[in-house]
């Protein structure tokens, strides 16, 4: 199903009306080309040309369709008519030691320097003939047979070359594209010697991508992009040792795939996750990547949604999905559009499915929908109303940093929100612990906390007084005890804090870890010292008040728990941060301090 979907998606992109999106044709790939080697007709080299294109901080070489690249192993494989200044030039790379190496060692490396050569020539000569015949060609071909390591030396690029042996390509002196994209080149491309990439001995069988007949193909293109994930490139079909082998079948064969299907995959999967690709986004270890069986713009949005370096663009499109959701803008065909999520995990030399969700643009607007209606929580005028889901990890996450976010925790959220199940049982634990930890229950700690009670109570259909839906604001009616102990805690330390200006720590500091996990050891001593506090107030109609909501909010309580589950310790944290909110939300300017019959929520 994933590799038929991005099968599908190969071949829309490659019938786009825009050229700037069409993908590669088979046996082509777009290569970053950090460097041209400019040669006239008769293999002169006449300039060497830097490609480079300043992104960032970073200069990065322009993206050129070339044909498609071997897979570099430990021996020698060239590509066809661009490759490393090893291949192109012989010139050594010197990130592998050859200046360090034995006078022994060294004579292998020069072998090894001139097998390059001969291999990359060798693939000019295996073309066929009208290719060779070509100008372009026969330039290459006079530019290898010479001495071009010596050529290239006389002009000003290249000690950075000799340096950082980048990937070179060649362009005919008068040409504006590169002789690997001249017309003759190219129509020797159309069907490309796979000999390569087919199990010896191959023979024709049934395609799992596309049903027709072929040879499958040994070797699929490697994968990049994946965080984490070797820099080569991984696998997502791969076979390498005998334990994964069946009935004596070799690598590709086991799965078989023909070559234009694998081809047509790799090489949708490669342009998704991208560098500058709007559909891919990187969650804890997770590199999502999304798509549509048929153009949208939700697509092209989703990265934003989920929080991108704008955060007045992020509030802009959560604002537009309720408006669209609201509006009906994803009822009919529209909403009928297939729309796939896959998230990639790095696993040694592959690449791990991590999640796959497929389904229709109706339900996943609705989900995302879902999503920030589960986090909805009044707060601050600082506070982000729609909390992007970075910061949320980082919120739960040791020390508030992302290096410390648990590594599977940002795929399976995303998974939960796009599938609409539970949200991952981790997240609430580790929202809970921080707050107990730090002894503070943020605005983010208390909106994740509050998504993960939500969804659970709405999974499980939960329907009794005690699990009552949680609101994102005080909701003094609530019956459950854990939710009134948070609330009690909250109004145990307002009054601490006006009897006592100025502290330094209040009983949250001292006590809010034991309050939230064994309350009956904590809340005895918590009520004694509440009679001293009160004592100590001089405005006796702010006394009677936080008598009144004392005695509102233990009325619901039976008795002091001996302990709070998980869940329920979410309950307390929510209970306290929405009492909390409540001391320090504005009242009317009509209300009066002698108004002893205010709602609890405003004192």
């Amino acid at each position: 199903m994933i590799l038929q979907a991005l099968h599908d998606y190969y071949l829309r992109r490659c019938a786009d009306a825009d050229p700037a999106n069409r993908l590669p044709a088979f046996g082509l790939e777009l290569k970053e080309i950090p460097f041209i080697v400019e040669v006239d007709v008769t293999g002169a080299l006449i300039g060497i040309t830097d490609a480079r294109q300043i992104v960032g901080k970073k200069k990065i070489g322009t993206s050129r369709l070339v044909p498609k690249g071997v897979k570099k192993t430990s021996g020698v494989a060239a590509n066809l008519l661009w490759d490393t200044a090893e291949y192109v030039l012989g010139c050594a790379d010197p990130k592998k030691g050859a200046d360090k190496a034995e006078a022994g060692a060294a004579v292998d490396r020069s072998e090894r320097l001139q097998a390059m050569r001969n291999a990359f020539a060798a693939r000019l000569h295996a073309l066929p003939e009208a290719a060779r015949a070509d100008a372009g060609v026969q330039a290459v071909l006079a530019f290898l047979a010479s001495d071009p390591l010596a050529a290239a030396a006389r002009f000003d690029a290249f000690p950075e070359i000799a340096a950082s042996n980048p990937v070179l390509s060649f362009r005919l002196d008068g040409d504006t594209e590169l002789v690997c994209q001249r017309p003759a080149v190219a129509a020797g491309l159309v069907e490309p010697d796979d000999a390569e990439d087919t199990p010896e001995a191959a023979v024709n069988g049934i395609c799992l991508v596309t049903g027709t007949t072929a040879a499958p193909a040994r070797l699929h293109t490697a994968i990049k992009g994946v965080w984490g994930a070797q820099t080569s490139g991984a696998n997502i079909v791969s076979f390498n040792l005998d334990a994964f082998n069946s009935h004596g079948r070799q690598q590709g064969a086991n799965a078989p795939v023909g070559p234009a299907a694998a081809f047509a995959y790799t090489t949708a999967l490669n342009a998704l996750l991208a560098r500058d690709s709007r559909q891919r986004m990187q969650v804890g270890d997770a590199s999502t990547v999304f798509w549509a069986q048929r153009d949208d713009p939700f697509v092209g949005e989703l990265a934003a949604l989920f929080g991108g370096d704008d955060p007045d663009r992020h509030v802009q499109q959560v604002r537009a999905l309720y408006t669209s959701i609201q509006q009906g803008a994803f009822d009919g065909e529209r909403g009928d559009n297939r729309f796939f999520v896959l998230g990639l995990a790095p696993n040694a030399a592959r690449i791990a499915i991590r999640f796959w969700h497929a389904g229709t643009l109706r339900e996943m607007a609705q989900r995302i929908g879902q999503w920030f209606n589960d986090l909805r929580l009044d707060g601050s005028p600082k506070d982000p109303r729609h909390p992007s889901l970075f910061y949320l990890l980082k919120a739960v996450a040791q020390q508030g940093e992302a290096k410390n976010i648990p590594p599977q925790l940002g795929g399976d959220l995303l998974r939960s929100i796009f599938a609409g199940t539970p949200y991952p049982i981790t997240w609430l634990q580790a929202a809970v612990r921080r707050c107990r930890a730090e002894q503070q229950v943020t605005y983010l700690r208390a909106a994740a906390i509050k998504a993960c009670l939500c969804r659970l109570d709405r999974s499980t259909h939960r329907s009794d007084q005690s699990t009552r839906e949680i609101t994102p604001m005080l909701d003094t009616a609530n019956p459950s005890t854990a939710y009134r102990l948070g609330r009690l805690f909250a109004a145990l330390e307002k009054i601490q804090e006006e009897a006592s200006p100025g502290l330094n720590a209040t009983i949250r500091e001292r006590y809010y870890g034991a309050a939230s996990s064994t309350p009956v050891a904590v809340f005895t001593t918590l009520m004694r010292l509440k009679n001293h506090h009160l004592a100590k107030l001089e405005n006796r109609g702010r006394a009677t008040r936080f008598e009144q909501l004392l005695a509102e909010i233990i009325g619901g309580i039976d008795d002091f728990p001996g302990h709070l589950a998980l869940a329920e310790q979410g309950r307390f944290a929510i209970g306290y941060y929405h009492q909390r909110q409540a001391f320090f939300t504005k009242r009317d300017d009509a209300a009066s301090d002698a108004d002893a019959a205010a709602p609890a929520a405003a004192v």
